[in-house]
């Protein structure tokens, strides 16, 4: 099989790439930027048609797994912001799922919690229809998936939440560092969901492509869900860090332009079904997470 991979400059392309190579695909790398550490690379901005139509149609891939996106969740809630991260979430996905149709190969689109409204406690299922997202990110992250389904019968909708990997910034980068220096760290803990760690996620994802099992799916790493408090006391245990902790509710906190979603629990019995190994537990990627980014 052959590959395209769009945003390797992100945590999750990058570590696309990296399991693509390591299963020995032929993988080319695309993403906005004009050179990168892989070998196989093309710059390659979404948002234009006409590029992404005759680079996709020249390199004519098997497989398209698209993980470039607008992910930035309050600077999209600014209005002069707001036509780039529809061109980039939503016409972008939508050139790629037609260049896709045009040469009958599968694509993946990687997803998002934020397409529900994050209310109640029932875990969502990801062949629920019942979407009322809360923020222009996830609104966008919708109509990208819609622009899939819409599009193309060969297709994997893939809904994730609460991403760390090596290549990137996240939310455990982000609080080691800023325990480093405070004395004391407050963390939402009614927001309640799972973690994803991009390097497990890649694994699943390619594992996905090398079956015709299509639809949607959800998928985050194992081991229970948590509240963003739960998950900070973790990975400052097993960082080390003496850092006072202390959980405050959504609206203690404040700070935040987007509105964000209390229950991103996603349901994943759907990848077992279909004979899927899912992603190891959190506690377990976290450490694997420390011992390759060396903080």
């Amino acid at each position: 099989m052959s590959f395209l991979v769009t945003g390797v400059g992100g945590q999750l392309g990058y570590d696309v790439m990296n399991e693509l190579k390591k299963r020995g695909y032929e993988a080319t790398g695309t993403d906005i930027l004009p050179e990168s550490a892989f070998k196989n690379y093309i710059p390659l901005d979404i948002t234009d048609e006409k590029a992404v139509h005759e680079k996709i149609t020249r390199i004519n891939p098997d497989a398209v797994v698209h993980c470039a996106a607008w992910t930035a969740v309050d600077a999209a809630e600014d209005e002069e912001n707001k036509p780039k991260v529809y061109a980039i979430n939503v016409l972008g996905t939508k050139y790629i799922a037609e260049a896709c149709k045009e040469i009958g190969c599968k694509m993946v689109y990687i997803s998002t919690d934020y397409v529900f409204d994050g209310q109640g406690t029932e875990p969502w299922q990801p062949d629920c229809k019942d979407y009322k997202p809360l923020n222009y990110y996830g609104q966008t992250k919708l109509e990208g998936e819609l622009a899939v389904s819409g599009t193309l019968d060969k297709y994997f909708i893939i809904r994730i939440a609460w991403v760390f990997g090596l290549n990137g910034k996240n939310f455990i980068k982000t609080m080691i560092n800023v325990g480093k220096t405070h004395s004391e760290v407050r963390v939402v803990n009614d927001q309640i969901g799972t973690p994803t760690y991009t390097y497990d996620l890649a694994r699943l994802l390619v594992d996905m492509c090398e079956t015709e099992k299509y639809g949607y799916y959800h998928a985050t790493n194992e081991g229970g869900y948590i509240s963003w408090y739960d998950f900070c006391c973790e990975f400052y245990r097993q960082y080390g860090l003496k850092t006072k902790v202390t959980p405050v509710t959504t609206a203690e906190y404040g700070l935040s332009k987007a509105k964000r979603p209390y229950n991103s629990r996603l349901d994943k019995s759907k990848l077992k079904e279909a004979g899927f190994t899912p992603l190891p537990i959190w506690q377990d990627a976290v450490r694997r997470y420390l011992e390759e980014a060396k903080l």
